[in-house]
């Protein structure tokens, strides 16, 4: 019996009876409140003594009913992050949402609600569980988007890192601008010479799949260049503008030639397989010089193509050049210095929190979203087209 006495955790009553003192003031004392009669700084000083003595800590539930927080935040991801080291796709998210939460005086709460069938969702057995914490952080590529839109009814706090649009909601969300960045990476391109680019896309629609071509047709634009077709979302034109088809390769659209444009094409690669040396050959012969590659979880599609091409007798860069609209993971082999941009996956993660906070302090606030820059890096695997002069 003394031994469970001892191993009981202290409450206030204890430490009004150490240090002799009415429970109501050491309530005022802990929770830094003023009644209606000043406290003597002898007694404020034998209640904080008698605190550290008995190693009394503030039970979070209490506190957390009293003002309606509790200074956690969650962190959902819709699949599994864990194990995980410096190599993963997930790991600076989480570095900067755990960093940003240590500074801003939060502790972190993992969910990883599933169902029966081991499937992860917010609303595992019926009940949002996110709700232990003030708000939630969300991410993951293979979201369940009614989920989000149910989320958002119950007008529950959180941020997803990534841009997402959800039918009928609006959340909240930090994303990479992946738009801007893409742009940059295809006037980069153009400044070397090259007016044929080939865009490599993965399939599907995703909102970063769709920003990134947003962004090569606002680069193409900028840099005097005019996609045509109606492949994979680009907008057809007509023959009466001049417009005659070119080249032989799947997906390979039309040139202007009023206005002196050249081709640019998109193609969907479901596989990295898919990208033999024929296919290759055949778009380098149709003049295409530049190719830029959407990656997902590596870089095996822009190393394929890389492959492909060198069997094919073009070297990379001399012949041709490559960009990944992105950044690989350090673990892919083998390891290249591809022309490419940075996304800013940990300031994005600290951002989210930040964000979230916001959402907090400010409870009637409407959604909020912010677009991260990301970061040229111009790489080892583009060059000026051969014989082509630099343009400034």
């Amino acid at each position: 019996m003394a031994e469970e006495r001892k191993r009981r955790r202290p409450t206030q009553i204890d430490i009004a009876r150490r240090a002799g003192v009415s429970q109501a003031t050491v309530s005022q004392v802990i929770n830094g409140v003023s009644g209606d009669y000043q406290i003597a700084p002898a007694t404020r000083q034998r209640v904080l003594d008698a605190v550290r003595e008995l190693g009394y800590v503030a039970n979070p539930v209490a506190r957390s009913l009293k003002s309606g927080r509790n200074q956690m935040l969650g962190l959902y991801t819709f699949e599994a992050v864990f194990p995980t080291d410096h190599r993963d796709f997930y790991h600076p998210f989480l570095q900067g949402v755990e960093a940003e939460a240590a500074e801003r005086g939060y502790d972190l709460v993992l969910f990883t609600s599933a169902g029966a069938a081991r499937e992860r969702g917010l609303f595992a057995g019926g009940a949002n569980r996110l709700k232990v914490a003030d708000g939630c952080v969300l991410l993951g590529r293979h979201l369940r988007r009614a989920e989000l839109a149910r989320l958002a009814e119950e007008d529950f706090p959180f941020v997803f890192i990534g841009r997402r649009e959800i039918e009928g909601a609006r959340i909240s969300y930090v994303a990479a601008d992946y738009a801007t960045a893409t742009s940059r990476i295809v006037a980069e391109l153009a400044k070397l010479g090259h007016r044929r680019i080939r865009y490599l896309k993965v399939p599907g629609d995703a909102e970063p799949t769709r920003d990134r071509l947003s962004g090569f047709r606002r680069g193409l634009k900028e840099a005097g260049l005019e996609p045509v077709g109606t492949e994979a979302g680009l907008e057809p034109v007509g023959t009466e503008a001049g417009l005659e088809p070119v080249g032989k390769g799947a997906g390979l659209e039309a040139v202007g030639k009023k206005a002196g444009l050249e081709a640019v094409g998109v193609h969907l690669v479901a596989e990295p397989g898919e990208l033999r040396p024929g296919l290759v050959r055949t778009w380098l012969d149709d003049g295409v010089t530049a190719f830029v590659v959407e990656p997902t979880e590596d870089d095996r599609a822009a190393a394929a193509l890389c492959a492909a091409a060198e069997e094919a007798g073009a070297a990379v860069p001399a012949d041709c050049s490559v960009a990944v609209l992105g950044d690989p993971p350090s673990y892919c082999s083998p390891p290249r210095d591809w022309m490419r941009f940075a996304i800013p996956r940990e300031q994005m993660g600290r951002d989210a929190v930040d964000l979230l906070i916001g959402l907090l302090n400010t409870p009637d606030a409407e959604a909020r979203t912010l677009l991260v820059p990301c970061a040229f890096l111009r790489g080892a695997t583009a060059g000026p087209v051969p014989g082509a002069e630099r343009r400034s």
